[in-house]
């Protein structure tokens, strides 16, 4: 059935002109209108010396970026099986988190790493999932919205393996009980991040081959919904293009943030942990709450939880690995703060996904708690002022 209808997607696939694909991927959205904001970026950058504009309008212009990479993930998957497109939903699905963190890592920001990929999870557990369950609550609002509550369970058990991976380093460390004092936090972290990689291995084949996944589900609504806009290669280019665009952004970003801080006189873990997540998210975040619009919950969770799951399960084990071969000292010790914030978090939603259905007061609950996360951080002063 599925070999079927891919056979007829690429026998319809449309041959576009390069001005034809141009407007189709460019001049249709008017969220686009924000990408000469990245040029203006750059311009700012090179002329002036104001750190503050230029990392806001960096922030700006790759905002666009993250919504135009999913959106070409997208096409590239219509000429793909549900596995294939579930594989490439999952690769670039938290691209613009993983090629700041790579950069960062690279300069040797360690803390800046640790803390977008924790401002990531927080921000698509409580922030996204929140304005989802809210804004699908108030659609529906005269009945609960129901999802699959057995993949609620295994998405928790996920999360919280993930905080079990973050927590022994952390406590390790604040306990001095270290058998080779400075080193075996550091070997610990990396045996627990090869056993990250591996849970996360065995979850993308449970999710993808045992079961009904919101993968498949998604790939499923897409065929069903409407055909491709553009061919194949057009996708490779233009995904192509697009993450270059934003590694190129990144780097200059990254190279902004300890100056942004000192203009704005805002805590860097607070532009690192709430306001670069946000753009990262925020085609995650519309996704997610045009899904709870619809009345499918379970694409939803899929898309907030999902993508929570992928950068604590995969991203950051995949950073402290990349680290490793550089020769970049990254652990799984994210410091006390950080690491009970993230361990209330999991425990809270844990909580409201128990039950397997949800309303805007449940929405309403989290997108609080994330306010309360967003103003812990904003006066949190991180220790680790050197960022390495």
């Amino acid at each position: 059935m599925e070999q079927g209808s891919l056979r007829e997607r690429r026998a319809k696939a449309p041959r576009n002109s390069v001005i034809q694909s141009f407007k189709i991927v460019i001049l249709s959205n008017k969220l686009n209108l924000l990408l000469p904001f990245g040029p203006l970026a750059i311009l700012v950058h090179y002329l002036t010396d104001t750190k503050g504009w230029f990392f806001l309008l960096s922030l700006v212009g790759i905002t666009p970026l993250a919504e135009r990479l999913g959106y070409a993930t997208e096409q590239l998957a219509c000429y793909t099986g549900s596995t294939v497109g579930g594989l490439l939903n999952a690769t670039f699905g938290n691209v613009i988190e993983l090629i700041i963190s790579i950069i960062a890592l690279k300069n040797g920001m360690i803390r800046v790493v640790q803390l977008t990929l924790l401002g990531s999870i927080l921000s698509n557990m409580l922030l996204v999932l929140g304005c989802a369950f809210f804004c699908g609550g108030l659609v529906f609002s005269r009945k609960d919205q129901v999802f699959d509550k057995g993949n609620a369970v295994v998405s928790s058990g996920m999360l919280l393996l993930a905080v079990m991976g973050l927590l022994f380093p952390t406590v390790l460390h604040y306990t001095h009980s270290e058998v080779h004092a400075g080193s075996s936090e550091l070997a610990l972290s990396r045996f627990i991040s090869c056993i990250m990689l591996l849970a996360y291995a065995a979850y993308l084949f449970f999710q993808l081959k045992s079961q009904p996944s919101f993968y498949t589900e998604n790939k499923e609504m897409s065929e069903d919904d409407e055909d491709p806009e553009i061919s194949k290669w057009e996708a490779i280019i233009w995904l192509s293009i697009f993450t270059a665009w934003v590694s190129l952004l990144s780097g200059y970003l990254v190279d902004a943030i300890e100056g942004a801080s000192v203009s704005w006189k805002i805590p860097i873990s607070f532009i690192s942990v709430i306001l670069l997540p946000i753009v990262g998210n925020a085609a995650e975040h519309a996704g997610a709450i045009m899904f709870a619009m619809k009345d499918k919950l379970d694409l939803s969770l899929g898309v907030a939880i999902g993508s929570s799951i992928q950068i604590s399960m995969f991203a950051v084990p995949f950073c402290v690995v990349i680290g490793w071969m550089m020769g970049v000292q990254m652990d799984l010790n994210f410091q006390l703060f950080e690491t009970a914030t993230m361990f209330i978090t999991v425990i809270v939603v844990a909580f409201f996904l128990q039950e397997g259905t949800s309303n805007y007061f449940k929405g309403l609950m989290l997108i609080l708690c994330y306010l309360v996360v967003a103003a812990s951080f904003f006066v949190h002063e991180d220790p680790h002022q050197g960022w390495c």
